[in-house]
């Protein structure tokens, strides 16, 4: 991408950034506001991607976004369809199919901040984390990555398995739950992509997959190592959010030592 297309991308983030007014992305107003909608640190956080990473892409600097990325972007944004065509051509990409579009309202992104200090995330139907609060990234640092999807990290990233204590019982009630919400999206490639990508990188995958095991979402305890503060067995509750049942908050509270 050439440094003009750059330069345009991040004139396009910022326009549309500067139109979105705190009430309207569900956050608080405060009283003095130097510059008009909303900070790049409030639409960074909203699109659950890194302040840094976004300034730079409002900046012109020679990053990549991934499709995930943008797409997170303007579902934060609060883009129409050809305003999230215009964004992925500057970025460099084909806009992204319909069927690929998770948008989250800005109201429903807004949630997870209005729970802290509870860790809290809205993730999609293939686990993309679609927004977070700053518990969450606390609890799973996975967050403060461009574009971060749980299923990914827990099959991929060696860390997964030091925050997630029971990791063997976690990983493979997730590939279960993964199945079951395949079979409720017929003919979406996401599922594909995801499960060849998983298969290829995990051997317990490849272990697991023929066992054909199915699970439903559903709330429990869960045994989580804190990068502050040590082992903790929490309590998490999952809803499906109203307007997109695909879509679902997690909520992790009441935190005890593990036994």
């Amino acid at each position: 991408m050439t440094a003009d297309r750059r330069r345009e991308l991040g004139v396009f983030l910022r326009s549309r950034r500067e139109r979105i007014t705190p009430a309207e992305a569900g956050l608080p107003t405060t009283a003095r506001r130097r510059t008009p909608g909303l900070r790049r640190e409030e639409i960074a956080v909203l699109a659950g991607i890194s302040a840094t990473w976004y300034t730079y892409l409002e900046q012109g600097r020679d990053v990549r976004a991934s499709d995930q990325v943008l797409t997170s972007l303007a579902a934060a944004l609060g883009l129409d369809r050809p305003e999230r065509d215009h964004l992925f051509h500057l970025a460099g990409h084909a806009p992204a199919p319909e069927a690929e579009v998770e948008p989250l309202t800005a109201e429903a992104a807004a949630v997870p901040h209005l729970l802290q200090p509870n860790p809290a995330y809205v993730i999609g139907a293939t686990y993309d984390v679609l927004s977070h609060n700053e518990a969450a990234a606390d609890l799973f640092p996975v967050l403060r990555t461009p574009a971060p999807n749980l299923a990914r990290w827990t099959f991929t990233d060696e860390t997964a398995r030091e925050v997630v204590l029971d990791w063997e019982q976690e990983a493979r009630g997730l590939l279960a739950r993964l199945r079951t919400l395949a079979a409720r999206h017929p003919g979406d490639e996401r599922f594909t992509r995801l499960f060849e990508e998983l298969r290829e990188a995990s051997r317990e995958v490849r272990a697991w997959w023929p066992h054909q095991e199915v699970q439903a979402q559903s709330g429990g305890r869960k045994r989580l190592r804190h990068q502050r503060l040590g082992a903790l067995d929490y309590a998490y509750t999952a809803f499906h959010l109203a307007e997109q049942p695909s879509q679902t908050l997690v909520i992790y509270a009441d935190p005890r030592p593990c036994a």
